[in-house]
């Protein structure tokens, strides 16, 4: 066998097993019962759960309560199938989270409370077409 055969056959080994190693940390979205569900089972793996932030009759965001010397912040998210939870994100708040349209929390759950390790937003104003006036 040549050389170059040989090498070829332990990179693609190699690409293989690092593929196989990567799929099993890949997290698909679930509500917050499942993610309950999980963590009930003794899992602690990072889970992602995607939802809106609570609003009122008006359309106002509430719920979110950052900390006293805003390090830290707490809100109220509605997953897709309607659930509430409480999350707490022990970061400073993200400037954008008032106004994100969509909210991807990682974490898992601690004691009834989903604490998120990061937080993804998608604001509107950043994929809306801007119109040029002539």
């Amino acid at each position: 066998m040549k050389r170059g055969h040989l090498l070829a056959l332990v990179i693609i080994a190699v690409a293989s097993m690092v593929i196989i190693s990567t799929v099993g940390d890949a997290s698909s979205y679930v509500s917050f019962k499942e993610a309950k569900d999980i963590a009930e089972d003794g899992s602690s793996k990072k889970i992602h759960v995607v939802g809106q932030l609570k609003k009122n009759i008006q359309g106002e965001v509430v719920g979110v309560v950052p900390s006293s010397d805003r390090l830290s912040v707490s809100f109220v998210m509605v997953d897709q199938e309607n659930v509430e939870q409480q999350v707490y994100y022990n970061e400073p708040m993200p400037s954008d989270l008032l106004i994100s349209e969509q909210v991807v929390v990682v974490g898992n759950y601690k004691n009834d409370l989903f604490v998120a390790d990061k937080i993804l937003l998608k604001c509107p104003s950043k994929y809306e077409e801007e119109e040029i006036k002539v």
